[in-house]
């Protein structure tokens, strides 16, 4: 998606709505899911940003891979921005003429 704002952070924590996943597999669903490309340096301080606020937690590893999985915070994070991106879509949807 070229020329959207995305938050980096809000497509981690929906990428881990349908369970835990690695930093590899979370860039790939992101880029597959959402059409943008975050790099490796991007995610894990990402990632870290979002263990700090509680929004997210590291499994144990697994074949030399650190897992992370969404907390019940991070996931009412997510739905709530989610929620609020759906208001203002509508708003903006209807004031604007879609070619």
């Amino acid at each position: 998606m070229t020329g959207v704002f995305l938050d980096k952070k809000l497509l981690i924590l929906i990428s881990l709505l349908d369970g835990p996943k690695h930093g590899y597999a979370l860039m790939k669903d992101i880029e597959t899911s959402f059409g943008v490309r975050v790099g490796p340096g991007t995610l894990y301080g990402c990632v870290g940003s979002l263990e700090r606020d509680g929004l997210v937690e590291s499994l144990p590893n697994s074949d030399r891979r650190r897992p992370y999985r969404i907390t019940p915070l991070g996931e009412a994070r997510a739905k709530t921005n989610v929620a609020e991106i759906a208001r203002f879509t509508s708003v903006a949807l209807s004031r604007v003429v879609l070619l």
